[in-house]
């Protein structure tokens, strides 16, 4: 009895001792957090984007919390009544939410372009792309296999005629498209008139037309016709300076090939 007793207090005594130190050091090293953390997080809305410029929701809601310069209308998918929300919540002015939608800069689809090899492999264009660029005649443009679609948390991409379609309706602006596209085809723009060209095809034009006959040829008759200088054709691709483009439509008119185009992105 005397050796089990003198096994069991040294251990007995040194349990108490580490209890002790752990409950002091989480006391002293403990880190507050804002009381008004878990409303601003609850206001946000979970999509986890990064549209924002921060890593994910909690992210951008430690940083409202910690600063006060902060818009707190960054929040593109959660738009103007997430922004009120945080502006109650946290006592500052809200600014205007510009929303914004996807846009896919690639019409090649399977009735002006052509596969060039049969591809078997896994259904990702992120795979895909590894392997000798994809299976379609164009090295630039959508591979077709779906990866911004499966990645849209609102399900408004899908795969239409080989290529990725964006349903602007119910298109949040999250940008987490733009992030998954191998290719890097998708960009984000404001809700509005806006002109694209829908080409990413950067090869010499007439390298680019046997691929893709709605590809940009890098003609230039859309920099010589844009009035407000807001068009370049830089490395054999069309190139839209939209601090400068009035969504006129006129490069688009003139378009040899038909790989500009203007789009009401509110529909």
């Amino acid at each position: 009895m005397n050796a089990i007793l003198i096994a069991v207090i040294p251990v007995a005594i040194i349990g108490i001792i580490c209890a002790v130190m752990l409950v002091v050091a989480s006391k002293v090293m403990a880190v507050k957090e804002d009381e008004r953390f878990p409303a601003v997080r609850e206001c946000l809305p979970g999509a986890n984007c990064g549209a924002c410029g921060y890593a994910g929701c909690d992210g951008y809601a430690k940083a409202l919390c910690e600063d006060s310069s902060i818009p707190v209308n960054l929040c593109v998918p959660g738009g103007a009544s997430c922004a009120q929300e945080l502006g109650a919540v946290l006592g500052v002015e809200v600014g205007e939410v510009e929303a914004k939608v996807a846009v896919v800069h690639c019409l090649g689809d399977c009735n002006v372009t052509e596969d060039r090899v049969e591809y078997r492999g896994m259904e990702s264009c992120a795979a895909a792309e590894m392997i000798f660029g994809g299976k379609g005649k164009c090295g630039w443009g959508c591979l077709g296999l779906g990866d911004c679609a499966k990645a849209c948390p609102q399900d408004a991409i899908c795969i239409q005629d080989g290529i990725a379609r964006v349903y602007t309706p119910d298109c949040i602006g999250c940008g987490i498209c733009v992030k998954t596209c191998p290719n890097h085809l998708i960009s984000l723009h404001t809700a509005k008139t806006v002109t694209v060209v829908t080409c990413s095809n950067r090869d010499k034009g007439a390298v680019t037309r046997k691929a893709c006959t709605n590809g940009c040829i890098g003609c230039k008759k859309c920099e010589k016709t844009c009035e407000f200088d807001a068009i370049k054709v830089v490395n054999n691709l069309a190139v839209i300076d939209y601090s400068k483009c009035t969504a006129c439509g006129a490069c688009a008119e003139v378009c040899t090939t038909g790989g500009i185009r203007t789009f009401n992105l509110a529909q």
